[in-house]
Protein backbone atom coordinates (compact mmCIF):
# COMPACT_ATOMS: atom_id res chain seq x y z
CA UNK A 1 0.00 0.00 0.00
CA UNK A 2 1.90 3.01 0.48
CA UNK A 3 5.38 2.42 0.21
CA UNK A 4 7.11 5.89 1.52
CA UNK A 5 7.43 8.69 3.42
CA UNK A 6 6.56 10.72 0.27
CA UNK A 7 3.77 8.55 -0.13
CA UNK A 8 2.05 9.01 2.95
CA UNK A 9 2.89 12.85 2.17
CA UNK A 10 1.25 12.89 -1.61
CA UNK A 11 -2.30 11.02 0.48
CA UNK A 12 -2.01 13.75 3.06
CA UNK A 13 -2.02 16.47 0.88
CA UNK A 14 -5.47 14.70 -1.31
CA UNK A 15 -6.91 14.39 1.75
CA UNK A 16 -6.78 18.50 1.95
CA UNK A 17 -7.91 18.89 -1.25
CA UNK A 18 -10.69 16.47 -0.45
CA UNK A 19 -11.65 18.15 2.30
CA UNK A 20 -11.32 21.81 0.12
CA UNK A 21 -14.20 20.02 -2.19
CA UNK A 22 -16.15 19.46 0.44
CA UNK A 23 -16.07 23.16 2.09
CA UNK A 24 -16.77 24.85 -1.60
CA UNK A 25 -19.36 22.03 -2.08
CA UNK A 26 -18.24 20.50 -5.59
CA UNK A 27 -18.81 17.03 -4.77
CA UNK A 28 -21.77 15.95 -6.71
CA UNK A 29 -24.69 14.54 -4.71
CA UNK A 30 -24.89 10.32 -4.36
CA UNK A 31 -21.07 10.21 -4.49
CA UNK A 32 -18.80 9.08 -1.78
CA UNK A 33 -15.01 9.51 -2.18
CA UNK A 34 -13.05 7.92 -0.11
CA UNK A 35 -8.77 8.31 0.79
CA UNK A 36 -6.90 6.59 2.72
CA UNK A 37 -3.61 8.19 3.60
CA UNK A 38 -1.82 4.95 4.80
CA UNK A 39 -2.86 0.93 5.76
CA UNK A 40 0.88 0.53 7.63
CA UNK A 41 1.96 3.26 9.49
CA UNK A 42 4.42 1.04 11.31
CA UNK A 43 6.10 0.33 7.99
CA UNK A 44 6.23 4.12 7.07
CA UNK A 45 7.47 5.39 10.17
CA UNK A 46 10.68 3.24 10.02
CA UNK A 47 11.10 3.53 6.14
CA UNK A 48 10.28 0.41 5.58
CA UNK A 49 8.47 -0.99 2.07
CA UNK A 50 7.41 -3.91 4.01
CA UNK A 51 6.07 -5.21 7.77
CA UNK A 52 9.52 -4.80 9.50
CA UNK A 53 8.80 -8.19 11.47
CA UNK A 54 8.67 -10.52 8.85
CA UNK A 55 8.96 -8.67 5.61
CA UNK A 56 5.64 -9.87 3.84
CA UNK A 57 3.77 -7.02 1.70
CA UNK A 58 0.27 -6.24 2.84
CA UNK A 59 0.12 -5.70 -1.40
CA UNK A 60 0.55 -9.36 -1.63
CA UNK A 61 -2.30 -10.29 1.17
CA UNK A 62 -5.68 -9.35 -0.62
CA UNK A 63 -8.49 -9.97 -0.46
CA UNK A 64 -7.44 -10.68 3.23
CA UNK A 65 -8.28 -13.04 5.79
CA UNK A 66 -9.77 -12.18 9.08
CA UNK A 67 -7.85 -14.72 10.98
CA UNK A 68 -4.54 -15.01 9.27
CA UNK A 69 -1.25 -13.44 10.29
CA UNK A 70 -0.89 -9.43 10.95
CA UNK A 71 -0.31 -8.43 7.22
CA UNK A 72 -3.44 -10.54 5.71
CA UNK A 73 -5.65 -9.13 8.77
CA UNK A 74 -4.76 -5.46 8.23
CA UNK A 75 -5.84 -6.43 4.00
CA UNK A 76 -8.88 -7.93 5.24
CA UNK A 77 -9.98 -4.90 7.35
CA UNK A 78 -9.03 -2.34 4.43
CA UNK A 79 -10.67 -4.63 1.70
CA UNK A 80 -13.88 -4.92 3.59
CA UNK A 81 -14.13 -1.06 3.63
CA UNK A 82 -13.32 -0.67 0.03
CA UNK A 83 -14.31 -3.42 -2.07
CA UNK A 84 -17.85 -1.93 -2.71
CA UNK A 85 -16.02 1.06 -4.39
CA UNK A 86 -17.08 1.56 -8.17
CA UNK A 87 -14.19 3.20 -8.79
CA UNK A 88 -10.61 2.23 -7.35
CA UNK A 89 -7.24 4.13 -7.58
CA UNK A 90 -4.40 3.14 -6.04
CA UNK A 91 -1.31 5.84 -5.49
CA UNK A 92 0.95 2.68 -6.53
CA UNK A 93 5.28 1.86 -6.38
CA UNK A 94 7.13 -0.20 -8.52
CA UNK A 95 8.74 -2.94 -7.13
CA UNK A 96 12.38 -2.02 -8.73
CA UNK A 97 13.93 1.30 -7.44
CA UNK A 98 13.54 3.36 -10.13
CA UNK A 99 11.38 6.79 -11.87
CA UNK A 100 8.48 6.25 -13.89
CA UNK A 101 6.19 8.21 -16.62
CA UNK A 102 3.59 9.40 -15.13
CA UNK A 103 0.90 7.03 -16.33
CA UNK A 104 -2.15 4.25 -16.00
CA UNK A 105 -1.07 1.00 -15.54
CA UNK A 106 -3.97 -1.98 -15.15
CA UNK A 107 -3.78 -6.11 -15.44
CA UNK A 108 -5.92 -7.65 -18.20
CA UNK A 109 -8.31 -9.44 -15.98
CA UNK A 110 -11.25 -9.36 -18.44
CA UNK A 111 -12.74 -7.28 -16.45
CA UNK A 112 -10.57 -4.07 -17.41
CA UNK A 113 -11.73 -0.68 -18.84
CA UNK A 114 -9.28 0.84 -20.44
CA UNK A 115 -11.56 3.47 -22.43
CA UNK A 116 -12.84 4.91 -18.83
CA UNK A 117 -8.83 5.05 -18.21
CA UNK A 118 -8.61 7.61 -20.89
CA UNK A 119 -10.39 10.10 -18.44
CA UNK A 120 -7.17 10.64 -16.44
CA UNK A 121 -5.61 12.22 -19.27
CA UNK A 122 -2.40 10.92 -19.02
CA UNK A 123 0.03 10.50 -22.36
CA UNK A 124 0.31 6.35 -21.76
CA UNK A 125 -1.74 3.53 -20.32
CA UNK A 126 -0.02 0.39 -19.36
CA UNK A 127 -1.62 -2.85 -19.82
CA UNK A 128 -0.36 -6.30 -19.18
CA UNK A 129 -1.39 -9.88 -18.77
CA UNK A 130 -1.52 -11.15 -14.46
CA UNK A 131 1.02 -13.49 -13.26
CA UNK A 132 0.15 -15.97 -10.58
CA UNK A 133 1.41 -13.80 -7.76
CA UNK A 134 -0.86 -10.78 -9.15
CA UNK A 135 -4.04 -12.60 -8.20
CA UNK A 136 -3.40 -11.19 -4.31
CA UNK A 137 -2.81 -7.57 -5.17
CA UNK A 138 -5.22 -4.89 -4.42
CA UNK A 139 -5.77 -3.83 -8.31
CA UNK A 140 -6.78 -7.55 -9.15
CA UNK A 141 -9.09 -7.94 -6.25
CA UNK A 142 -10.71 -4.85 -6.74
CA UNK A 143 -11.88 -5.72 -10.23
CA UNK A 144 -12.73 -9.44 -9.29
CA UNK A 145 -15.13 -7.54 -6.86
CA UNK A 146 -16.48 -5.48 -9.91
CA UNK A 147 -14.41 -1.97 -8.94
CA UNK A 148 -13.28 -0.38 -11.95
CA UNK A 149 -9.58 -0.44 -10.37
CA UNK A 150 -6.48 1.62 -11.89
CA UNK A 151 -2.79 2.17 -10.55
CA UNK A 152 -1.53 5.88 -10.70
CA UNK A 153 2.47 5.66 -11.20
CA UNK A 154 4.61 9.12 -10.88
CA UNK A 155 8.12 9.51 -11.63
CA UNK A 156 8.97 9.96 -7.79
CA UNK A 157 8.28 7.44 -4.41
CA UNK A 158 10.73 8.21 -1.95
CA UNK A 159 11.87 12.01 -2.58
CA UNK A 160 9.35 15.14 -3.42
CA UNK A 161 8.81 15.77 -7.07
CA UNK A 162 6.49 18.28 -7.16
CA UNK A 163 5.91 18.34 -10.84
CA UNK A 164 4.85 15.33 -11.05
CA UNK A 165 2.63 15.32 -7.85
CA UNK A 166 0.65 18.01 -9.58
CA UNK A 167 0.26 15.84 -12.76
CA UNK A 168 -1.12 12.92 -10.28
CA UNK A 169 -3.15 15.38 -8.84
CA UNK A 170 -4.94 16.86 -12.19
CA UNK A 171 -5.24 13.36 -13.39
CA UNK A 172 -6.97 12.44 -10.34
CA UNK A 173 -9.11 15.71 -10.87
CA UNK A 174 -9.58 15.33 -14.18
CA UNK A 175 -10.87 11.63 -14.31
CA UNK A 176 -13.57 12.46 -11.55
CA UNK A 177 -15.32 15.45 -13.21
CA UNK A 178 -15.45 13.38 -16.76
CA UNK A 179 -17.45 10.44 -14.36
CA UNK A 180 -19.36 13.48 -12.42
CA UNK A 181 -17.99 12.72 -9.30
CA UNK A 182 -17.04 16.39 -8.82
CA UNK A 183 -18.07 19.59 -10.23
CA UNK A 184 -14.95 21.46 -9.91
CA UNK A 185 -14.50 22.47 -14.09
CA UNK A 186 -11.11 19.85 -14.92
CA UNK A 187 -9.98 19.83 -18.66
CA UNK A 188 -6.66 19.49 -20.51
CA UNK A 189 -4.71 16.42 -20.45
CA UNK A 190 -3.25 14.30 -23.05
CA UNK A 191 -4.80 11.72 -25.76
CA UNK A 192 -3.75 8.45 -24.26
CA UNK A 193 -1.65 5.82 -25.93
CA UNK A 194 -2.48 2.01 -25.14
CA UNK A 195 0.41 0.24 -24.15
CA UNK A 196 1.28 -3.07 -24.34
CA UNK A 197 4.04 -3.81 -21.35
CA UNK A 198 5.44 -6.63 -22.62
CA UNK A 199 6.25 -4.44 -26.28
CA UNK A 200 8.33 -2.72 -23.81
CA UNK A 201 12.20 -2.79 -24.30
CA UNK A 202 14.08 -3.54 -21.53
CA UNK A 203 17.84 -3.10 -21.46
CA UNK A 204 19.22 -4.92 -18.75
CA UNK A 205 22.89 -4.45 -17.08
CA UNK A 206 25.11 -7.03 -17.25
CA UNK A 207 27.48 -6.33 -14.81
CA UNK A 208 27.28 -4.80 -11.16
CA UNK A 209 28.80 -1.89 -9.88
CA UNK A 210 28.20 2.23 -9.65
CA UNK A 211 25.49 3.44 -11.95
CA UNK A 212 26.05 6.74 -13.67
CA UNK A 213 22.76 7.60 -16.13
CA UNK A 214 23.04 9.66 -19.05
CA UNK A 215 19.27 10.08 -19.80
CA UNK A 216 16.04 10.98 -18.35
CA UNK A 217 12.82 10.10 -17.60
CA UNK A 218 10.44 11.29 -20.81
CA UNK A 219 13.15 11.65 -23.23
CA UNK A 220 14.03 10.57 -26.71
CA UNK A 221 16.73 8.43 -27.34
CA UNK A 222 18.49 7.07 -30.71
CA UNK A 223 19.50 3.52 -31.28
CA UNK A 224 23.47 3.23 -30.42
CA UNK A 225 22.77 6.23 -27.86
CA UNK A 226 24.81 5.55 -24.93
CA UNK A 227 21.77 5.46 -21.66
CA UNK A 228 24.32 4.53 -18.94
CA UNK A 229 28.12 3.78 -17.61
CA UNK A 230 28.70 1.23 -14.46
CA UNK A 231 31.72 1.49 -12.68
CA UNK A 232 33.78 -1.00 -10.58
CA UNK A 233 33.73 0.51 -6.98
CA UNK A 234 37.06 -0.37 -5.94
CA UNK A 235 38.95 1.13 -9.10
CA UNK A 236 36.23 3.54 -10.39
CA UNK A 237 36.94 2.23 -13.97
CA UNK A 238 34.20 1.67 -16.32
CA UNK A 239 33.37 -1.65 -16.71
CA UNK A 240 29.96 -1.48 -18.91
CA UNK A 241 28.51 0.74 -21.28
CA UNK A 242 24.78 0.51 -22.08
CA UNK A 243 23.43 1.11 -25.16
CA UNK A 244 19.59 1.69 -26.92
CA UNK A 245 18.84 -0.99 -28.61
CA UNK A 246 16.52 1.16 -30.38
CA UNK A 247 14.67 4.30 -30.85
CA UNK A 248 12.36 5.36 -28.52
CA UNK A 249 11.09 7.42 -25.36
CA UNK A 250 12.62 7.09 -21.74
CA UNK A 251 9.41 5.08 -19.66
CA UNK A 252 11.70 4.15 -16.72
CA UNK A 253 15.00 4.70 -15.06
CA UNK A 254 16.53 2.79 -12.76
CA UNK A 255 16.94 5.10 -9.53
CA UNK A 256 19.47 3.65 -6.87
CA UNK A 257 23.30 4.62 -8.03
CA UNK A 258 24.63 1.03 -7.04
CA UNK A 259 22.73 -1.41 -9.57
CA UNK A 260 22.92 -5.90 -9.86
CA UNK A 261 24.27 -7.18 -13.09
CA UNK A 262 20.92 -8.40 -15.00
CA UNK A 263 18.91 -5.72 -13.54
CA UNK A 264 16.59 -3.90 -15.55
CA UNK A 265 18.23 0.19 -15.98
CA UNK A 266 16.02 1.32 -18.88
CA UNK A 267 13.06 0.99 -20.06
CA UNK A 268 11.97 2.41 -23.69
CA UNK A 269 8.52 2.49 -25.45
CA UNK A 270 9.63 1.77 -28.84
CA UNK A 271 8.95 4.16 -31.81
CA UNK A 272 7.09 2.39 -34.35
Amino acid sequence: MIKSVFDALRDYCETILLKQLEIENYINECYKIIIVPCANPYSMNQECRFWPSDGTDINRMFPGYDAGETTQRIADGLFNKINQCTFGIQLTSFYIPGQFSTHIRMMKTGLEDIEEAKHFGLSSIVVRDPRPYDTTTLNYNWQIWNCKAYSLYTRACEQIDEKTAQEAKNAVLRFMFEKHMISYPFSGGYKSEIIEEKDMISIKSKKAGILKLNVDVDEYVQKDQTLARIYDPYTHTMIETIQSTCKGKIFFVHAKSLVYSHTAVVKIKKEI
